[in-house]
């Protein structure tokens, strides 16, 4: 397998997964906050849509499915 090959299958393998879940939300840690002495841990909310699961769907397919040129 190469390179390609394996970006391909990772991409359709994320775009079904993306599709299948109708867009994937997740959080990651914000930057916390000290004011009068309290810390405070905030979150910031990410969601990826399925319009990106659907594009990376396509794109792993055409990777797939496009022969490279003869030179």
């Amino acid at each position: 397998m190469n390179t390609k090959t394996i970006v391909a299958v990772i991409l359709v393998t994320l775009g079904i997964v993306v599709l299948a879940y109708s867009g994937i939300s997740f959080t990651t840690p914000g930057k916390p906050i000290d004011f009068l002495g309290i810390h405070i841990e905030t979150t910031v909310s990410h969601f990826i849509s399925p319009v990106v699961g659907a594009f990376a769907l396509v794109g792993g397919i055409v990777l797939l499915l496009v022969k490279p040129k003869a030179v």
